[in-house]
């Protein structure tokens, strides 16, 4: 039986969100509860980003403990044997990957300017794979970037050569949101059908048919004999008007009149961990999930309407497809009127040892309480938001690891032009920055 799959690219395309992003460690929590879900895998950063080195060589420190043992951690970068050769230096744990190309006559002339053609792309892309096959990875996904736009032929032609050098699923990305559910099955469906390889299905909602588009092209994949794997964003995080929303997608493979018991979705995938999951990311973005968001949207379960509040009290299933229950959803949230401690990047350590008494957390001695405090403050100055329940207990469990994924080593090496204006002012009182 083929199933379809996830992968979760909240922590590579949702935090491209402009004027918006995580911390290192508010993606970690994110990978850890992602891992909870049981997600199949977090597209989780960009082995390329220098400042991205610590936090993924640190995650994979948690896969190594067995701490993220169901979701597999991928890293995204261009399919450029040079990219390879790098993303492999800077994360020698690194096992599965995704290799990305333009491959749209749109993008080649617009954003390669006719600097390379077709054949140039399929190339590069297959000395990229050679090089991951070199470097050990287990799982090697090719991204076609606006293959929505793209000539199908050749997007075919393209994953076929591919496979033969080691590729094992194509992503079809649909960069701008431009296809059409019905559009997406039928050139998902050729592309399975032609090569026999799993398919990723990634859509973006600029015209608000991502979720339709990732289940209909899900369907393709599966009626062609392979496995699907949808790309998702928690609470539709991502470019311009986001990504495929999670708890959107399992919800229409789960419970909508074509898919429900026809198409199956992974069984390890705990979906009651939607509800914490999206709540968190919500906190960490700093955006509100909308009052009408699918399940998890503070109306999603919510009746005024006489004959609506009638019939749900009667029967909920007159008003409500699913059950809140499912979710993780009924359980009621207390919030402190009173007083309240905090640990921020000020704080001391009695109120520090009194926010962990109540998270019933010890600690043996002085030094540990003391050594814990001084990590929870520079998460506090990492994330400059005041900290959850879930990164404290992080920070108490996995110390070493925090603190690897808190510390960023800026890349400044002056050279050239850059270096002759440094040493020219080093000596210049009054520089014009304000």
């Amino acid at each position: 039986m083929n199933y379809i799959k996830f992968v979760d690219v909240t922590n590579r395309d949702g935090v491209q969100t402009s004027r918006l992003g995580l911390a290192k460690l508010e993606k970690t929590i994110i990978n850890l509860m992602l891992n909870e879900m049981g997600i199949n895998q977090s597209e989780f950063g960009f082995p390329t980003t220098r400042h991205e080195i610590n936090y993924l060589n640190g995650n994979l420190e948690l896969v190594e403990r067995g701490v993220i043992n169901k979701t597999k951690l991928s890293g995204w970068m261009r399919a450029i044997k040079n990219d390879v050769k790098e993303s492999f230096n800077n994360v020698p744990k690194l096992k599965y990957i995704n290799l990305s190309q333009s491959t749209s006559n749109q993008m080649i002339t617009g954003k390669y300017q006719g600097k390379k053609t077709e054949k140039d792309i399929l190339n590069d892309t297959l000395e990229a794979i050679n090089e991951a096959v070199n470097q050990n990875a287990k799982i090697i996904g090719v991204n076609a970037e606006d293959a929505s736009r793209s000539d199908l032929d050749y997007l075919i032609e393209y994953a076929k050569e591919c496979k033969k050098y080691g590729a094992t699923r194509f992503r079809y990305c649909d960069t701008l949101g431009y296809d059409d559910p019905t559009q997406a099955y039928k050139r998902i469906y050729e592309i399975a059908k032609e090569t026999q390889m799993d398919i990723e299905l990634h859509f973006h909602n600029d015209l608000g048919m991502a979720v339709a588009c990732s289940v209909m092209g899900a369907r393709a994949a599966i009626d062609a004999g392979v496995d699907a794997w949808i790309n998702t964003a928690i609470n539709g995080m991502g470019e311009r008007a986001g990504n495929a929303d999670l708890v959107s997608c399992l919800l229409a493979i789960k419970k909508s009149s074509g898919f429900k018991d026809k198409y199956k979705i992974d069984p390890q995938i705990d979906i009651s961990k939607a509800w914490k999951l999206a709540k968190y990311t919500s906190y960490a973005f700093g955006v509100p999930i909308p009052i009408n968001q699918v399940a998890v949207g503070a109306n999603a379960f919510a009746h005024e309407s006489g004959i609506h509040t009638d019939g749900a009290l009667k029967d909920r299933r007159n008003y409500e497809l699913y059950d809140f229950e499912e979710l993780g959803r009924g359980e009621p949230e207390i919030i402190e009127t009173g007083r309240m401690i905090t640990v921020g990047e000020y704080g001391g350590i009695k109120g520090f040892r009194n926010v962990f008494q109540n998270l019933e957390l010890e600690f043996h001695d002085e030094d540990e309480a003391r050594n814990i405090l001084e990590l929870a403050r520079y998460a506090n100055v990492h994330t400059q938001k005041p900290l959850t329940d879930s990164e404290l207990r992080f920070i108490y469990f996995y110390p070493n690891i925090a603190a690897k994924i808190m510390t960023v080593d800026p890349y400044y090496v002056p050279s050239g032009a850059l270096k002759e204006r440094m040493e020219r002012l080093e000596n210049v009182p009054g520089a014009h920055i304000i």
